[in-house]
């Protein structure tokens, strides 16, 4: 790294006692008060008491008021607020550059020394006044020192998982990912070391999905198989859902992604009951795969009533009614369901928007599948009384537009 303004490894360590882990914001400069002896010393008012003798009746007197323009300048009171500029911050030290051997610490001091300079480069942010713009300090690096950095910063799991946590510390590990093979596989072995946990946190997944993207073929397919051993746990976590959604989007290996689409399919019951891992079955129905969706309507038959009574559940049972394999499941779920629970659904606050879109499906593909569309209308209207002054109102208004249409 070609610097002349390097500092020595003591002048690096030794400035650091200056520094914070945390960005805590900077106590304002204590401001004196006014000075003590700044006063007027006002005479207190005479008490010599004067007897004036009334004057005689008639006599008129006349008495000048005091003038106008006479005032007293009294001080300001002592805790007048005074805007006084900070210190200049030229005393606080700024390191701007790896001081020589920094990357290669001699003994565990130095070591412990550099792991906390890195942590505060990591995660610092730049918005700070006094924080050191980590794409200067990176710039210059060669590939035995980026080699170095990445040693030092994967060193340690729980270190590096800190790092990544952290919003900065995301973001700047992904600026150092796919510039150096041999500091790559440092990263990828730190992310799979704490895989579940990488995935599962918002900011630290971004690091891992950087890695997807920008890995050799080898490490990658190493993180595919750790993908799909970890499938099922990531998709019913509330971070782990969305990790895993994105890499199904980016996975560009026919057979890891059919394999990861493959058991998302064959768990699409469990999951699609699951807080989290129904966006996940949701995502996989957005693809558009005709293989996945009808695998997973078969997997959800005899559940979708059920499930399109609930908020995220319908859904998933709406996702189903766009296709035309899939519809069919739905419809004849509702078509063999009871009048009581089809009803129940109908008025539902979500089951609802089911029914209602099952309708308006049904009558555009009428000229196709006629008994569908006949066996709903011809089931909900001997229900029609029973919808209106409710959510079932939606289902009334389009079940009677249809008859008025097909009366025409």
């Amino acid at each position: 790294m070609a610097n002349d303004d390097r500092l020595t490894m003591s002048e690096m360590l030794n400035s650091l006692q200056h520094l914070r882990l945390s960005a805590a914001t900077e106590e304002s400069p204590t401001v004196p008060p006014p000075p003590r002896d700044t006063h007027v010393n006002i005479p207190p008012p005479r008490d010599t008491h004067i007897n004036i003798r009334p004057p005689p009746r008639g006599t008129h007197v006349n008495i000048r008021s005091p003038p106008r323009d006479t005032n007293v300048n009294i001080p300001p009171p002592r805790d007048t607020h005074v805007n006084i500029p900070p210190p200049p911050r030229d005393d606080q030290p700024q390191i701007n550059s790896f001081p020589v051997g920094f990357f290669a610490p001699s003994n565990r001091q130095e070591l412990e020394m550099c792991l906390q300079v890195l942590f505060i480069l990591m995660t610092k942010s730049e918005n700070e006044d006094d924080a050191v713009p980590f794409k200067d300090m990176i710039s210059n690096l060669d590939i035995t020192e980026l080699q170095g950095m990445a040693s030092l910063l994967t060193s340690d799991s729980d270190y590096f998982l800190e790092i990544a946590k952290n919003r900065n510390g995301s973001k700047r590990l992904q600026k150092l990912l796919g510039k150096s093979s041999d500091a790559d596989a440092f990263f990828s072995a730190a992310i799979l070391s704490r895989f579940f946990h990488v995935m599962t946190d918002k900011h630290a997944s971004h690091v891992a999905r950087q890695g997807l993207q920008v890995f050799d073929d080898e490490k990658k397919e190493a993180m595919y198989e750790y993908t799909l051993d970890h499938a099922l746990h990531l998709a019913r976590d509330r971070y782990g859902c969305i990790a895993l959604n994105e890499t199904i989007t980016d996975l560009d290996h026919p057979f890891y992604r059919n394999y990861l689409l493959d058991i998302v399919v064959h768990n699409a019951h469990w999951l699609s009951y699951d807080d989290s891992g129904n966006f996940v079955v949701q995502h996989v129905l957005k693809l558009n795969d005709l293989r996945c969706t009808y695998n997973i309507a078969a997997k959800l038959d005899g559940h979708c009533v059920d499930l399109a009574s609930q908020k995220y559940g319908s859904y998933i049972v709406e996702r189903l009614l766009e296709t035309d394999e899939s519809r069919l499941v739905v419809v004849v779920e509702l078509l063999e369901c009871n009048d009581h629970k089809l009803l129940r659904l109908a008025r539902g606050e979500y089951g609802n928007f089911v029914v209602g879109k099952a309708l308006r499906l049904t009558q555009e593909e009428v000229m196709v599948r006629p008994y569908l569309l006949w066996g709903l209308v011809h089931k909900l209207m001997r229900l029609r009384s029973l919808l209106g002054r409710s959510r079932g109102s939606n289902v009334a208004a389009i079940l009677d537009s249809i008859c008025e249409a097909l009366s025409q």
